[in-house]
């Protein structure tokens, strides 16, 4: 599973822990109804504006889900809006967090309606296929529990890594349209490393090093680098003694 990574933040000479400290707070006071907004996109769905106001009242009532689809609207309407991918960028990590929160709620209420499970020889055991077989030796009440509780893990497991892609993705867009700001390259580093990329988040560590290298948080993510690059290696340890 994804493992998700938030880098710590502090107030540096490039503004990094600032912008990082404030990726989730956008939009101001409105005063429009949610179901007004609904309505004018609804009637024009060209006008950016309207969007734009709709996106900021979901993001009050903290209707994440719903901001993120009003600023996808947004965006492709004004692809190259830099403030509006970097909202739907936050937006797309705040999803993310809460499907990650979701996948380890799902894995919790697993392991206490079955905790025999943990004890269970392996599936691929004589005895651990009687266990699954409930005209055998396994519970059919406990094993609809667990069907149950696996199906929410897997759907969790899914959203969160569509979010964390499309966070990602959008990181990356900002960090082609702006290839010099080093915030940006350490939030693609992040999202990219919570999406399980780790060649990307490689290389845009690499370039927030080379941007700011004097940035507080370096040293930090040196040992994010080194510690991803120790991973990447065991890894294919792993894939060639499996081979």
């Amino acid at each position: 599973m994804l493992g998700f990574v938030l880098l710590g933040v502090g107030s540096g000479s490039t503004g990094i822990g600032n912008a990082l400290q404030n990726a989730f707070n956008f939009g101001g006071n409105g005063g429009t109804s949610i179901s007004s907004l609904e309505h004018k996109v609804a009637k024009n769905p060209n006008n950016a504006a309207d969007w734009r106001a709709l996106a900021t009242a979901y993001e009050q009532k903290q209707r994440t889900a719903d901001a993120v689809t009003a600023l996808e609207h947004l965006t492709k309407l004004h692809p190259k809006d830099q403030n509006a991918l970097g909202e739907l960028a936050s937006q797309y990590s705040a999803l993310a967090t809460t499907y990650n929160n979701e996948y380890s709620a799902a894995q919790l209420a697993a392991a206490v309606a079955a905790p025999q499970n943990e004890f269970l020889p392996p599936t691929t055991t004589p005895l651990g296929r009687a266990y699954q077989n409930t005209s055998a030796l396994g519970d059919p009440i406990a094993a609809a529990v667990t069907a149950g509780a696996q199906t929410r893990i897997s759907t969790a497991a899914s959203k969160l890594q569509s979010a964390a892609s499309k966070a990602q993705a959008a990181y990356k867009k900002l960090a082609t349209l702006s290839p010099t700001d080093a915030t940006l390259q350490i939030q693609l580093g992040q999202a990219a490393q919570n999406a399980g990329d780790t060649a990307t988040a490689l290389a845009a560590y690499r370039r927030f090093l080379k941007l700011a290298p004097n940035d507080p948080l370096a040293p930090q993510v040196k040992r994010v680098v080194t510690a991803l690059k120790q991973q990447a290696a065991a890894s294919q340890t792993s894939s060639q003694g499996s081979g």
